[in-house]
């Protein structure tokens, strides 16, 4: 086939002739593909659905380990960023210490 000597209608027409069967090979491409990965489910004794439902554990907040002195309720775990009443209180002269629950 030679490209350089078609018309502008005729290069349309294979375009959308390929565009047509891409579309096609791509639908039979996931049914494949769907297919062989519910062979592989299969070997190890799940079903696809299983598969793909697998919940991830919850990940479980940290326990507090600091607290502010003027507010019991507001704590941190050490972990993340401080919060700001416990920047406030480091940056008076508190020591970390004094803050642990």
């Amino acid at each position: 086939m030679n490209l350089d000597k078609m018309t502008s209608a005729e290069l349309r027409k294979i375009q959308v002739d390929v565009d047509a069967a891409l579309a096609e090979r791509q639908k039979q491409d996931r049914i494949d593909a769907k297919t062989a990965a519910e062979a592989a489910a299969a070997e190890y004794g799940f079903s696809l659905d299983e598969l793909l439902t697998v919940q991830k554990p919850a990940k479980t907040k940290a326990a507090p380990k600091y607290k502010n002195p003027e507010n019991p309720e507001q704590t941190w775990s050490g972990r993340g960023r401080k919060p700001a009443w416990l920047a406030d209180a480091l940056t008076a002269g508190a020591d970390m210490a004094d803050l642990e629950i």
